[in-house]
């Protein structure tokens, strides 16, 4: 079974995709601190000074505070301003690895349009054959 999981873990498929989380995890760091560190100040401060985390509804009675951790402590509360920031940061993401892979999609067709076009020249050993059958022809 020890020796099934190593086999299962150096395939260069399963290595990849345990990097690709991990950097993925670190760049959704990256992304949640643009949207909510400058993004969302930003389009605060275009508004009037709106915070989009704190856009919530309380759902029950108990609920009289003005921010969303406080009210969160009073009783239920409908937050659609932290929806509307995921959202806003899966956007920015989804947006972000578009440009990367057009990038690699880019940067791939370059380099097959660079690669030296193939020779007309067939194989060592076709040739050696060829060759082989003209002298046969020949005799």
């Amino acid at each position: 079974m020890l020796k099934e999981f190593q086999e299962f873990i150096s395939r260069g498929n399963v290595m990849d995709l345990a990097v690709g989380v991990i950097i993925g995890a670190a760049f959704s760091k990256i992304v949640d601190s643009l949207v909510n560190d400058i993004i969302m100040p930003i389009v605060g401060a275009i508004f009037g000074g709106l915070d989009f985390n704190n856009y919530f509804f309380g759902l029950s009675s108990n609920v009289h505070s003005s921010a969303l951790a406080d009210a969160k402590k009073e009783g239920a509360v409908f937050a659609y301003g932290s929806f509307i920031t995921v959202v806003l940061n899966f956007l920015i993401l989804a947006f972000i690895i578009f440009l990367m892979v057009k990038a690699v999609n880019n940067l791939r067709k370059r380099l097959e349009r660079e690669k030296p076009a193939a020779s007309a020249a067939p194989p060592a050993d076709v040739q050696l054959l060829t060759e082989i059958r003209d002298l046969l022809a020949k005799k």
